[in-house]
């Protein structure tokens, strides 16, 4: 009986069997066992590693074990899921929850938009193709074990494509951990091998083509994997505010307030591009937000998120504020202001009709109309020394308080009062939504562009192969999810909610067939 067979260890599972058991080598101290499973975690072989298992690497994992490949997937953290963990499900379109909720949504339609949206600067045979085999995603999630409660829209401008992840508490935050737990468990008993804390170094190429990946393991030591394919799935640069500012010339934390999930540092994309593939434009997928409201009641956010007056710092208006409910417009206008910062702003009489009637706009992120508890929040902010809202009980005090320009935005505010009375002769907003600021006290909070991460970054094609500067595949080397999502061009396409998770599992999907297809014809 060979060491592996001895320590319970087929091969390379010796080094997944130390993970799961804890100290000591395989879970013995045969000294023999502890150096026979020693050399299988210095070298394995297999014939696909994935990079990473967020929903993309996840779902690439799987397909490629569902087609018969031998797997190996590396994950950085210590868990799966990646910032995902955090959404609430994928876009699927023409599906059968649309279907049932009588909704108009078909590939169709929702390809023409998309195109349109982004002026044809995209890649309309990867938005194709990814639309297409959305609605059969769906199924195959629910083949995996996840449920869903509906086709739901973002905001009311939008369509309703995305499809929330059902979980035992309801709707809300962190949903498509549910999905992404699922297909952690469907890799594992289709057989791949998954190796947490295990961040890959580089693509080993030989002969033009894909010949392995290094890593290092959780204790510092390398470990190189013979395979025919690599897919890279790590998920863009959102917590490297030096390539951030390299790539997107924003300053991270001075005027960009994306998400930033730990670990997630550029590392695939690199590794790409070292590999010989091609550069992609690194976008951030914009999504601006009222700043600083981690600690406090939800009713504040969704108080000033409705389509009340906005300006800048010069006191002057700068968008139809009803197009505030689509933040990827409200960061794309914010980042154009001075200092790259707006100001929402609110009168008594608002907060007081709100209290008894519920706001106007709700989301899905932010379901509930009743914001009762509106002026406890805003204490509570101001009580904490909180900086990005102001409280004051004349206009001009709120324009010292908050940094805006006195005169200008006195004008500002009685030009839009007038428009009240009549209509907005400026920007065209729905009458229903213009309110007067006309009674103390008066409200102000900072709106900041935010996001949540980068995307893009390595040039694929629609079959997610990596591709070079002369738009020809590397061989062996496929790319899925944030990494290779240059598919919005400058604005996120929050239209068709759901996108950025829905190209995360399909594009992962379309990777995991490919690669496997290709290991097997290789």
């Amino acid at each position: 009986m060979s060491t592996y067979e001895k320590s319970g260890c087929r091969y390379t599972s010796a080094y997944t069997h130390v993970y799961r058991h804890g100290p000591g080598i395989a879970g013995t101290k045969d000294p023999e066992i502890k150096k026979g499973c020693k050399k299988a975690m210095k070298e394995m072989t297999t014939e696909i590693v994935v990079v990473a298992g967020g929903p993309a690497g996840l779902s690439a994992a799987v397909q490629a074990a569902e087609d018969g490949a031998q797997v190996i997937l590396l994950e950085k953290a210590a868990t799966c899921g990646g910032a995902a963990n955090m959404g609430m499900g994928p876009l699927g379109i023409g599906t059968k929850y649309q279907k049932n909720q009588m909704l108009d949504i078909s590939v169709e339609k929702a390809f023409n938009m998309f195109m349109e949206y982004t002026h044809y600067m995209v890649d309309a045979r990867l938005v194709k193709r990814y639309f297409a085999q959305s609605a059969e995603t769906i199924e195959w999630l629910e083949d995996k074990g996840v449920e869903f409660e509906g086709a739901y829209r973002y905001f009311p401008k939008s369509e309703a494509t995305w499809h929330i992840v059902k979980t035992d508490q309801g709707i809300g935050p962190r949903a498509a951990s549910f999905m992404n737990r699922k297909l952690y468990e469907c890799a594992l008993e289709l057989g791949v091998q998954i190796f947490t804390e295990t961040p890959a170094k580089k693509i080993i190429m030989e002969d033009g083509k894909v010949a392995g990946v290094l890593a290092t393991d959780k204790d510092g030591e390398e470990v190189k994997i013979n395979c025919k394919a690599a897919i890279i799935a790590t998920g863009g640069a959102g917590a490297n505010p030096e390539m951030i500012k390299q790539e997107t010339g924003f300053d991270f934390g001075v005027n960009m307030f994306n998400f930033a999930i730990p670990g997630i540092m550029g590392d695939g994309m690199k590794m790409a591009w070292e590999a010989g593939a091609a550069k992609s434009q690194v976008r951030i997928e914009m999504a601006a937000s009222v700043e600083g409201t981690d600690s406090l009641p939800q009713s504040v956010p969704n108080v000033f998120s409705q389509p009340n007056l906005l300006v800048n710092r010069h006191g002057k208006r700068f968008m139809n504020e009803d197009h505030m409910q689509n933040t990827t417009y409200l960061s794309n206008a914010v980042s154009k202001q001075k200092d790259c910062i707006g100001f929402s702003v609110i009168d008594s009489s608002i907060v007081k009709y709100y209290i008894k009637n519920g706001v106007d706009v709700i989301s899905m992120v932010r379901t509930n109309p009743d914001v009762s508890d509106f002026k406890e929040g805003i204490q509570m902010a101001i009580d904490n020394g909180n900086k990005c809202f102001f409280v004051a009980d004349t206009l001009e005090e709120l324009a010292e308080k908050a940094g805006i320009d006195v005169d200008n935005f006195l004008d500002t505010v009685d030009e839009y009062n007038e428009y009240c009375d009549t209509a907005d002769e400026e920007f065209y907003k729905p009458r229903k939504y213009m309110r007067p600021i006309v009674k103390a006290p008066f409200y102000c909070a900072q709106i900041r562009p935010g996001g949540y991460g980068t995307v893009g970054g390595i040039k694929i094609n629609e079959n997610c192969e990596a591709i070079d500067k002369d738009f020809e595949p590397v061989p062996g080397l496929y790319a899925a999810g944030a990494d290779s999502c240059a598919l919005y061009d400058d604005s996120y396409m929050f239209l068709l909610p759901g996108n950025s998770m829905g190209y995360a599992v399909n594009t992962g999907r379309i990777a995991g067939m490919e690669a496997a297809e290709y290991v097997q014809e290789d």
